[in-house]
């Protein structure tokens, strides 16, 4: 039950949720209080003009993804450990199984086993299955991502389990226990790091942030105020503005919640 209220409440507290909540008011109140549905409208704008314009959507994002930026040269471990919800399943039309905007999680990995940074990868993720979201679990559709570009399947360890970022911890840390691992490098998106690296920790997990899958840059922060016109362009709404936002404050929200647990 923990895991669907997680999943549902807090899809009225972002902001498409929450200015639809204040559009249903204003429509119910526009005959009998005009002046409520006028306020629960404009709300509903202000809403959206403030999560969709890329000043603010972008500022939210760096604060998360900047909070654990990776050195020049990473340090080895004994195992790199890759956290799901990066792929898509095998479902028909689909030939195979697809990476999805997070995907850079199993790629990175790829690359620091490659350059010898740890000799095993860990694969942590379930599937909910709930609706079309059918299929093996993340942890499978990982592993054979990563065999058919030539990662040996013999270093892949599956966690199949976990549906959500605690669950990746609690599980994970009993592989690691088992096989008498002390030391990891954590790959996960870098706005899910700030989360995921304080869960790991409070499991006695002596993790190092890899992060990866950067949506803001150096270059995009500056861009925003260059000239006039890019500011001004900054401030208009535009969708994908609107999605880092919502995925910015799905991570604060994660926080809040993981704290009030003693899970962080």
């Amino acid at each position: 039950m923990f895991l669907f209220l997680s999943k549902l409440l807090p899809l009225f507290f972002y902001p498409l949720g929450l200015a639809s909540i204040c559009l249903l008011v204003a429509l119910f109140m526009l005959w009998k209080r005009p002046r409520t549905a006028a306020i629960a409208i404009t709300l509903a704008l202000v809403i959206l003009l403030l999560s969709s314009n890329a000043w603010i959507a972008n500022l939210l994002v760096r604060s998360l993804e900047w909070q654990y930026l990776p050195p020049a040269q990473l340090p080895n471990a004994e195992a790199i450990v890759v956290l799901g919800g990066a792929t898509k399943p095998a479902l028909p039309p689909r030939p195979s199984v697809d990476l999805n905007e997070s995907g850079d999680r199993v790629i990175y990995a790829a690359q620091l086993y490659r350059q010898n940074k740890a000799p095993l990868i860990i694969l942590s993720g379930g599937r909910i299955d709930w609706g079309d979201n059918q299929g093996l679990s993340e942890s499978e559709d990982m592993a054979q991502v990563l065999t058919s570009i030539g990662i040996p399947s013999e270093v892949l360890v599956q966690e199949a389990e976990s549906l959500n970022t605690y669950q990746n911890a609690v599980n994970v840390k009993k592989i690691l226990d088992t096989r008498g691992i002390s030391r990891i490098l954590l790959v996960t998106s870098a706005m899910h790091m700030p989360r995921s690296f304080l869960i790991f920790k409070r499991q006695g997990i002596e993790a190092i942030p890899a992060p990866t899958d950067f949506l803001i840059t150096n270059t995009e922060i500056k861009a925003l105020g260059h000239t006039p016109k890019a500011a001004i362009l900054s401030l208009l709404p535009d969708s994908s503005n609107l999605h880092k936002f919502t995925v910015a404050a799905k991570e604060y929200f994660g926080m809040f919640v993981y704290r009030l647990r003693g899970w962080l």
